[in-house]
Formats: structure tokens, sequence, C-alpha cells
């Protein structure tokens, strides 16, 4: 598809459901006793792998007509043994958050995925859940198609967290769920918080204690889960597209309505207003134990900043469209600290800084992030053919930049962008 400038984007406009309560609802529904609802799910290919899992081990998993969805569940420690092989697609989050729901149940499952999710690395999960007594056997490198089978009871651990990972966290807690006594995860550095927060409200026995600056998790096993129902906010991730473009379109006003504003995922839009980013919250309130807010953002004269690397973790699926606001910003942009981007759907530092020179943009590649010169608000000259690489971040981060250049950007394959935010080349379409 080709992306190109067609003056101010303006409007109100939603973004689809968060992804990773997406997930997290549809697997805690499925070992709750009983009936679940959840408003708002999102619908894109990565939540509906997981969905196809939970029914694949059991659970009943429907979506109404009015789209809503309903999850009967079978209990913690009554997964089924899927009949055939679990198919991830694309999703990283549904793979390694299955896989410690996996390892504590007397049953197997081989988990298989698309040629982008089998080159991603599973070994940062596989380690801990093998020391609460799983098997794992993998493909070359830790990686996809690979057979888990668990162990029940499994052995509660204390595991220190070696990198910032909210999915190596969520499958030791979700693996904690059925293991006897008291699993522990300590967070060094903060990441994502959706697991505690939704593990608390369907009534398990959790706890989060600083010590020593550190987070320490501890999850009480052979819970019982009580439904819930669950209302999904808008994906802060997915609105990063609209705010970038609006605040890198000269003349552009728009607003995205009821986003999570979680503190754990809002990294972003701190560092935009470092930049000088016009960002407005209104209308705060909780939505199902989630902060929400309707987010404004205006066209703006950024400016070159250092970003903190200690924000890193919390927008670390955010970088890719950041990139690109750095390359319409006033000055230099140095972002690092980064190295957990060179194992994502793609090699984003790498994929990013190939497509932002292919349109004219002025990138220095890092071991560990990007430094970039930006234009200062001028379009870039554009017309290049971008590679995604099967990444859909890349993909949409690479069309908003687009709406800023001389000549079209065309993106290659589109078709990813469905496991995240499907209806954004319309959404797009709407702004201008």
């Amino acid at each position: 598809m080709s992306f190109a400038r067609s003056g101010p984007l303006s409007g109100a406009v939603r973004v689809p459901g968060d992804k990773s309560i997406s997930h997290r609802a549809l697997m805690l529904s499925a070992l709750a006793v009983g009936e679940s609802r959840i408003d708002g799910l999102l619908e894109g290919e990565d939540v509906l792998a997981t969905a196809a899992a939970m029914r694949a081990m059991g659970a009943t998993v429907e979506r109404d007509a009015d789209g809503r969805w309903t999850v009967f569940g079978v209990g913690v420690g009554g997964l089924l043994q899927p009949e055939s092989a679990l198919d991830m697609g694309n999703s990283g989050t549904s793979t390694r958050l299955l896989m410690g729901l996996v390892a504590s149940h007397p049953i197997s499952a081989t988990f298989t995925g698309d040629a982008s999710l089998s080159r991603r690395p599973m070994n940062r999960v596989i380690e801990p859940l093998s020391l609460m007594g799983a098997d794992v056997t993998a493909s070359p490198g830790g990686r996809l198609p690979l057979m888990l089978r668990g162990l029940c009871p499994a052995v509660p651990i204390a595991y220190r967290l070696p990198v910032a990972s909210a999915q190596v966290k969520s499958a030791v807690l979700l693996a904690g769920l059925n293991t006897p006594g008291i699993t522990r995860v300590i967070e060094p550095v903060p990441t994502r918080d959706h697991s505690e927060r939704m593990l608390k409200g369907f009534g398990a026995d959790l706890t989060v204690e600083l010590e020593n600056g550190e987070r320490h998790i501890r999850i009480r096993g052979e819970a019982e889960l009580k439904p819930q129902r669950i209302t999904v906010p808008g994906d802060p991730s997915s609105a990063a597209f609209p705010v970038v473009a609006a605040l890198v379109v000269p003349g552009s006003a728009v607003t995205v309505e009821n986003v999570g504003i979680n503190p754990t995922r809002a990294g972003l839009y701190e560092v935009l207003r470092m930049m000088g980013a016009e960002i407005a919250f209104a209308n705060p309130r909780e939505v199902g134990g989630e902060p929400v807010a309707d987010i404004t953002a205006c066209f703006s004269t950024l400016s070159g900043i250092d970003v903190p690397p200690e924000l890193a973790p919390s927008m670390i699926d955010d970088f890719p469209v950041l990139f690109v606001a750095a390359a319409f910003a006033q000055g230099r942009t140095v972002m690092r600290g980064l190295e957990e981007l060179r194992v994502k759907e793609s090699d984003r530092i790498a994929t990013m800084a190939e497509g932002l020179r292919a349109i004219g943009a002025q990138v220095e590649e890092l071991s560990d992030g990007l430094i970039i010169d930006g234009t200062g608000g001028d379009p870039l000259p554009g017309g290049a053919t971008i590679a995604s690489r099967l990444d859909h971040r890349i993909a949409m981060s690479m069309a908003v930049a687009g709406l800023n250049c001389h000549q079209p950007v065309q993106v290659d394959d589109m078709s990813p962008v469905a496991t995240s935010f499907p209806g954004f080349t319309s959404l797009i379409e709407q702004l201008q």
C-alpha cells in the first residue's frame, strides 16, 4: 500500500483493545470456574490465536453477535491435552504466556508459529519453566516449533529476571498458579504490570513489595480464580500511530478516545512531551482496574533529545514510531539500551534504520539503538518501497512517515498489521 501527504489530520477515533490485556483476559477467564465476559477484546490475529489455544485445551470461548466474548473456564489445573499442535501465528506473547500455563499442568503441547515467530528465541522462558520442572524440546537456538511437557505438581521457584521482560515474568506467574506453595519473581527493572493487576482481579493470592529498589512479586499456587466481567481499554501502542501522525503532519489535531494509560506502558507519551509534543490527557478514569483517558495530540515542533534508557521497558513496542517522530524533530535524538528490539518480530533497529534511510532520513545505527538527525519538521523525500519484514509495527510506522514525505511511501506488505490493528489503514483514511 502507498501512503502520501494529503493535508492536516483531524478527528476523534478509537483504536482496538489493548493486546496485552486481551491475551491475559482470555487466559485467566479460561482458568476461572464459571462464565466470564469480555468487552472490547482486540480481535486481531495474535489474540485470536490465544482464543484458539484455550479452546484446544478445554475452555469454551465464544464471540457473541454484539462483539462481547464469553468464556466458560475449566479451573486452574483443569487444562486438557490439546489434540494437535497449538499454532501461535505471529504472537510471541501467546507463545510465552501459554508455555507458562502448560508448564504446571500434566499435559504436553507442541507450539508452532509462522516464519517470523519461528525466528524468535524462547530460551528466556524455557529457562525458568525448566527450573519449575517442565520438560522442553525446542528447535535449534531455543526456537519454534517446540514441545513442552508440563509437571504437576510443579516446583515453586524464586526467579530473578535477567532481562526486563513482562512476558517472562507473566509466564512464571501463570505457571505458579497451579504450583503448590509460593512462586516468586524478582524484577530489578519494572515492566508492564497487566498480569499482576488482572491476577488480583480474578482472585489470585498475589502480593507486590518493593525491596531494595526491586519489585518482589509473590503468587500462592493452587489458586481458585473467580469469573469476571472485563472491559479492555484501547491499546496505547496502537494509539501511538495516530498520535505521532498528528504531531508530525502540519496543522493536525487528533483525539484518540478510551486509551489505556497504565504508567508501565506510557513511556512514549512522556518522551514525546520531553521533545515538546503538545499532548493532553482528558477525562481520566479507571476501567477494569486500568487507568484510561482520551488523548489529544496536535502538530508540534519537536526537538531532539537523549531518550532516558530507563524508560525503555515502558515503551519497548513504541520505539519504531518514536524513530519516525525523531526523523522530523529539530536536531539529534539518541536512543540507546534497546537490545530487546533486535529479537522482536523483526530486528526493529536494523529494519527501521533501513526504512528511514530509504526515504531520506539521517540515521546512524548502534548496537543497541539509533541516532537520528531530524528535519526540523520539513517533509522527507520519500519515494521508496519499504520492506516491512512481516513486522506489523514496522509497516505502521513507515506508513506514518509517508504522511509527511514529498513522494509517496510504499509498504511492501500491510497484511501483518492484522495481528494487532485491524482497520489501521481505514483509520488513517478517516483522519485524512
